[in-house]
């Protein structure tokens, strides 16, 4: 057969049906959209994952009788008093604790310095000078490049001041109406598909409690865990406690890889400021058992619809995703790999138009 043959096979098999090749049109379309346009649509794509997540807020008080309006307004107050708190509170928390962890940088790096000599009396045969010397010489190169990026980061940061008014005005406002009209809003964007859509509406279905049970148990993970690990840190009397509770609250977000990399600054802050003592092994012990209880009690409990899907497409949609569109790919990576795979799943495989009509009707009264 050649190869002109196959494609042809391959072109029936997969894309006979024509509300495949929509459905194919309307993925390419989004997905090009928000990778060529994110930057510009990023107040508008902020604000609607937002009013994503707190639908369900809305939902809940509607379905205890609330007035839709009213269920709203009390959502979005309560929406505009985190925020106001993450601004006041949180924030100058963790750049009052951010100043002093980089100013007390260089004592840290000395001890370090101290710590590495004294391993090389102890240990000659093991530990050379030249070995010293040249981890030395690599920490001082790391420092510096981290210097260097921070100042870049400051100073591009300048900026970025009327981009951050823009979504401080902008992304509560398009929250509220995206609340308030969501009906409206959802019925204009259905007006705009074709009047066939079983396929693209079985496939919504399939993933819309699911995307947002995982996303808003994600944010409920976040904050669990950050204030639990801020707690036990605070308890210990470990310095940068919300700094670093704050690091292993999102480390969540990255499965497998989040948790082990939220391990490095927690031991380098306990081991500078501990030493190798009973109370280092202790924060240890404590920072494993947090991670532990996440990952065997909270995460089940949240997300009780677990995700079928491999660890290592997991990680892969992570690296993909992240490279894609930042935070917000790494924080959506598991549901759009659950999307792709859901895709796969549903895609006709060269069943005729009436046959699968019909099968995608029994399925919906099912």
């Amino acid at each position: 057969m050649t190869m002109r043959a196959l494609f042809k096979s391959w072109i029936e098999r997969y894309f006979s049906d024509e509300e495949a090749v929509i459905l194919l049109i309307v993925l390419v379309l989004g997905f090009t959209a928000v990778i060529w346009l994110g930057r510009m649509l990023a107040p508008f794509f902020t604000a609607l994952v937002i009013a994503f997540l707190l639908q369900g807020a809305v939902n809940a008080l509607t379905r205890r009788h609330v007035p839709h309006l009213l269920a709203v307004s009390v959502v979005f107050l309560g929406f505009i008093g985190l925020l106001l708190a993450i601004a006041f509170i949180l924030m100058p928390l963790i750049w009052n604790q951010l100043v002093g962890l980089v100013q007390e940088t260089p004592r840290m790096f000395a001890a370090g310095q101290q710590l590495l000599d004294n391993l090389q009396e102890r240990y000659p045969q093991l530990v050379t000078p030249d070995q010293i010397q040249n981890w030395i010489g690599v920490a001082g190169r790391e420092m510096t490049q981290v210097g260097q990026r921070a100042l870049t980061l400051s100073l591009a940061s300048l900026g970025n001041v009327l981009s951050l008014i823009i979504y401080l005005v902008l992304v509560p406002i398009l929250v509220f109406f995206m609340l308030k009209d969501k009906d409206r809003l959802v019925g204009f964007t259905l007006s705009l598909l074709p009047q066939k859509r079983l396929l693209m509406t079985r496939i919504w279905n399939e993933m819309d409690d699911q995307i947002a049970n995982y996303v808003r148990g994600k944010f409920i993970e976040i904050i669990i865990v950050g204030t639990v690990a801020f707690l036990t840190f605070a308890f210990f009397g470990l310095p940068y406690s919300a700094l670093l509770a704050v690091l292993v609250g999102l480390s969540v977000l990255v499965p497998y890889i989040g948790a082990a990399v939220a391990t490095l600054p927690v031991a380098a802050v306990a081991g500078f400021h501990f030493g190798i003592s009973d109370q280092f092994v202790y924060v240890l012990i404590a920072y494993g058992i947090i991670q532990a209880l996440d990952g065997n009690v909270l995460v089940p409990i949240l997300f009780s619809e677990a995700v079928n899907l491999h660890p290592v497409s997991i990680i892969v949609a992570v690296l993909f995703f992240g490279g894609v569109w930042g935070f917000w790919g790494i924080f959506f990576a598991i549901p759009l790999a659950t999307l792709l795979k859901a895709l796969v799943v549903a895609w006709p495989r060269g069943i005729g138009s009436r046959e699968r009509h019909e099968a995608l009707e029994t399925l919906s009264e099912e």
